[in-house]
């Protein structure tokens, strides 16, 4: 049985994490920290203005479903924590009560908790081997092969073994303060002692250069490193080139190095066809032998998934800004106040207007996208009906004598196979720009010619892929807009605006 809890940032940002019974308070932290775009080592999280013990698990925190959960900034110096370690037999015969404790600051991380733990200072001298144990696996030939064994701490019932757990710190893991205490025991791994201990002092010595090299407030480097082209051009690119065939050049000679790039880029530019610059949606097309042929065809994408989809989301796009909120006020505002409606002269000028900015439109770049997500364009004129479209479309369809209709978007609006001036596409649909038009089979076509590629084969070799345009990041302006003074009315003695104002009576003289 899972339920949720909502954590509120300190600028009242909140978010919705979903938890079991099982679930540690404090992957709920690092989640909500994850999901508002914060770092989940400077906050604690508060509950009724009562700290929340995030080494526990949600069934035994005290938290009710649907708990809001308020995020605090933790205090910057580290605090100290009393560990109790659990040494497991043989080695605990010779330790007082079989645990050794001792006090850590809330920053350690377990792997230096362990190396402090058998360096003997909190054994009374005594050394103990929890990080470098080995065990024979066999015996051959008379000499064995010692395996590493590797420590795991049970705390709390959470179990942690892994060289990524070790990095992990006390506050972490949920322990800022009180005492704790924590199982040991060994598990035997499949590594040698000798390749383990290459590996313990390569992870380690990375980790803690890292944590050097990158202090707290430094910001990430910049990435220098050239774009990734995209799939389709870089197999383009790799696949090997015919050489010309009025080359005379041997097979044995050897070019220098110029000269080969030479050749090859020659060799490439005559093989590769010349791609036509993208139209404009406003400028006018060129005269063609055949009007009905489109400007663009385009593949059905080869991935189940939208290559929109496949970029990784940036939390910072969801969260409203200042200039966010006050343009939703100033919506709020202009919404509540009362509006008279148009006269008739008012509408006869905005019909005028509409009917101006239609009839300025040159040309419209339409798009309709098939069935089998293959798409054309064609350039529509202002004298083009809902007639020339289908025509159009019929002339690269496979199978023309099925029926279909056009939809433009929204879903609501068809375009009729009409070639009346009622339904022109620029005046009666009043398409402008860039128009996508969806095209929808009628329901009498079987369900074998739905399945049938959609474009006839000459018109489907010259469809070319999709690419997405690398979108530019934009810059939020978070500063506020400086607020409009209203202006200072004055009463008059009559209530109405403007004149003198208005004496109170105590201040008049006179007969009482």
């Amino acid at each position: 049985m899972s339920s949720h809890v909502v954590v509120i940032a300190t600028d009242l940002r909140r978010t919705t994490i979903k938890v079991a019974p099982g679930t540690y308070l404090i992957d709920v932290l690092q989640e909500a920290c994850k999901k508002l775009n914060l770092a989940s080592d400077k906050y604690l999280i508060k509950h009724k203005l009562k700290q929340v013990d995030l080494s526990v698990p949600f069934r035994t925190s005290g938290l009710i479903p649907g708990a809001k959960l308020e995020l605090v900034q933790k205090s910057n110096s580290p605090s100290a924590v009393q560990i109790a370690l659990q040494i497991p037999q043989p080695d605990a015969k010779e330790i007082p009560g079989g645990r050794l404790i001792r006090r850590f600051p809330s920053d350690l991380t377990l792997w230096k908790m362990l190396r402090q733990f058998e360096s003997g200072d909190a054994s009374a001298g005594r050394n103990i081997n929890i990080t470098a144990r080995g065990v024979a696996g066999g015996v051959t030939s008379g000499s064995g092969q010692l395996y590493y064994e590797t420590p795991v701490l049970n705390i709390m019932g959470r179990e942690l073994a892994t060289f990524a757990d070790f990095q992990k710190t006390l506050s972490q893991l949920g322990h800022n303060s009180g005492s704790v205490l924590m199982r040991l025991s060994y598990k035997r791994t499949d590594q040698t002692l000798f390749e383990a201990m290459e590996q313990i002092s390569q992870f380690f010595k990375e980790a803690e250069e890292q944590d050097q090299k990158k202090p707290d407030n430094e910001a990430p480097e910049p990435d220098n490193e050239a774009p990734e082209q995209p799939r389709d051009a870089a197999m383009t690119d790799a696949a090997p080139q015919p050489p010309p065939e009025s080359s005379n050049i041997p097979n044995d000679t050897q070019l220098p190095p110029s000269q080969e790039d030479q050749i090859t880029s020659s060799t490439t530019a005559a093989t590769r066809p010349p791609q036509e610059p993208s139209p404009s949606p406003n400028a006018e097309p060129s005269t063609a032998k055949d009007p009905y042929l489109p400007v663009n065809v385009f593949l059905a994408p080869t991935g189940t998934v939208p290559a929109a989809a496949l970029a990784p989301p940036d939390e910072a796009d969801f969260t409203p800004t200042l200039a966010h909120a006050q343009l939703h006020q100033a919506r709020l505002q202009h919404s509540s106040r009362n509006k008279r409606l148009h006269s008739d002269k008012e509408l006869e000028e905005l019909a005028a207007a509409e009917s101006a900015r239609l009839s300025a439109i040159k040309s419209v770049l339409v798009k309709v996208r098939f069935p089998d997500n293959t798409s054309s364009d064609w350039h529509v004129g202002p004298a083009e009906t809902g007639s020339f479209l289908y025509k159009a479309v019929r002339h690269v369809m496979a199978s023309p004598q099925h029926p279909f209709h056009l939809v433009l978007p929204g879903g609501k609006t068809v375009v009729q196979d009409d070639a009346s001036p009622h339904h022109a596409l620029i005046k009666a649909y009043k398409l402008a720009g860039r128009v996508l038009v969806h095209l929808v089979w009628d329901d009498g076509v079987p369900a074998d010619v739905r399945k049938q590629p959609f474009l006839r084969a000459n018109v489907a070799q010259q469809g070319q892929a999709i690419r997405l345009p690398d979108v530019p990041k934009a810059v939020d302006d978070d500063r506020p807009a400086p607020a409009a003074q209203q202006p200072r009315v004055e009463r008059s003695d009559d209530g109405g605006e403007g004149g003198t104002k208005k004496i109170p009576k105590w201040f008049k003289f006179g007969k009482k």
